[in-house]
């Protein structure tokens, strides 16, 4: 038996309940991890509240991201031994397979080593962050020094991601964060420039800063009547990516026709699943975050730990947005 979170019905964070559950033996292509920390994530409360690209089949599980222990495998032709620690990448859907619990059964194919740079607790804060910060801003790599590129919600662990990937890439990041409160922290994190756009405007300081240039790139996961702002804080022939709906269901997001036409802009959705679904693009991801980890240019920064019991207050502090970094949830 092992402990399990399910939820019977969308909602909030309350309707997370921990049960206990026999978890049973692998398939062809799957392995069972003892599940040792959990990376929380924005798309798993999308999932839970109703909100997400795919709906939850009761009783559901929830996870995406995690490290642990493999205690069983099976398919011998895995490439992997039990015994090995390893983490799990999101890589699978929801509707079938969740880590958050004691031990959990997912594909073998959305395992990877441990890298032996990374503790337990932050071999769970890795994979989704990195993987959608390269994922989208490697499109428009090779960057220069002066490409500067737009990030929001910038204390966000996907945020932070992308503020390090940016500037491995070689782009100049700018990170955005609706009060000074956060101000400070992203400054240490490593943001060469912070907007606090309760304060500030976004388009008049990101020109300031880029000489008159503009972005490059807007990697923007709020979405909603923002994206105009933003638009005009964009160069001639800009990206503006939208990687999520954090503004919620009640705010549309317009396209920013006056500002595209004028500058040629380009606005478009961006999810980690199908690019990578794609081996060549995936194999690139993991190497260049895996030698990131190497070189110590890519760090995931934490922002607070729970017990698998204190699942329910670890959702509601990740969607308090109190955090910077990355929330993971110890399981002893």
């Amino acid at each position: 038996m092992a402990r399990v979170v399910h939820f019977y019905q969308t909602g909030g964070p309350e309707v997370l309940q921990v049960e206990d559950e026999t978890i049973g033996e692998p398939g062809a292509g799957e392995a069972r991890i003892r599940i040792q920390s959990i990376g929380l994530n924005r798309a798993e409360a999308a999932f839970r509240s109703g909100t997400y690209i795919e709906q939850p089949v009761f009783p559901s599980r929830i996870g995406y991201e995690a490290s642990g222990i493999i205690e069983a495998l099976g398919d011998a032709k895995s490439g992997f031994n039990t015994g090995d620690p390893v983490c799990i990448l999101p890589e699978f859907s929801m509707t079938r397979y969740g880590v958050c619990a004691e031990s959990a059964i997912v594909p073998s194919a959305a395992l990877i080593k441990r890298p032996v740079e990374l503790n337990e607790v932050e071999a769970a804060a890795v994979w989704m962050p990195y993987m959608t910060a390269w994922g989208a801003l490697s499109e428009l790599a090779p960057f220069t020094a002066s490409d500067a590129v737009i990030i929001t919600a910038a204390s966000s662990s996907v945020g932070l991601a992308a503020i390090q990937v940016a500037q491995r890439l070689g782009a100049l990041p700018i990170a955005v964060t609706r009060t000074a409160a956060k101000r400070d922290a992203l400054l240490a994190s490593g943001a060469p420039h912070v907007i606090v756009s309760e304060e500030e405007n976004i388009a008049e300081r990101v020109m300031a800063i880029t000489h008159g240039k503009g972005a490059c790139m807007v990697f923007d996961p709020i979405a909603g009547p923002g994206v105009n702002d933003l638009a005009a804080a964009l160069g001639p022939r800009g990206v503006f990516v939208i990687y999520g709906n954090l503004s919620g269901r009640g705010h549309e997001t317009p396209f920013p026709y006056m500002q595209a036409m004028r500058k040629s802009l380009t606005m478009r959705p961006y999810l980690i699943f199908p690019d990578m679904a794609n081996k060549a693009r995936h194999a690139a991801a993991c190497e260049f975050i895996l030698s990131g980890l190497k070189d110590k240019s890519l760090k995931p920064i934490i922002a607070k730990t729970f017990t698998l019991d204190q699942i329910v207050y670890a959702y509601q502090y990740l969607e308090s947005n109190q955090q910077i970094g990355k929330v993971v949830v110890t399981v002893p």
